[in-house]
Formats: C-alpha cells, structure tokens, sequence
C-alpha cells in the first residue's frame, strides 16, 4: 500500500520506495525503511498531508507520498 492511500489517524511502517531518486530526499528527511510513520491532517484540498514520523511533523506533496510503500 501507498502512503497516499491511508487516512487521517492511520498508521504504517515504511517498507521500500518506487522512485530512487526521490527516495534519497525522502531518506535525508527521515523516511527510512523500518519508521512507523501515522497521518496527522490533510490541506483543505487534499494535498499537501502532514504526517509524523522520527518523532517530527513532516509535511509532503501527494505525489511524494505515493512513492512511499508502506504496511
């Protein structure tokens, strides 16, 4: 499953990522393989989505959040 596909409360522990170029930004930011990672809010339109993760509020674009494959 996609991080983009989980809602407001839900949580899910990052496996892999589909794009590596992204995923070294990702990586910097705090995304690694093994974080649990739970969505906190969306914007109003749905996009960008806030998440926790490492213990730090990150904020990211869907199309970020579609690279990341969760469980």
């Amino acid at each position: 499953m996609k991080l983009s596909h989980l809602k407001v409360g839900e949580k899910g522990t990052i496996v892999a990522f589909t794009d590596l170029d992204l995923s070294v930004k990702l990586m910097e930011m705090g995304c690694l393989p093994g974080e649990v990672v739970e969505v906190e809010r969306f914007a109003p339109l749905g996009d960008p989505m806030a998440i926790r993760v490492a213990g730090y509020q990150l904020c990211l674009r869907k199309s970020e959040a579609d690279v990341i494959i969760i469980q």
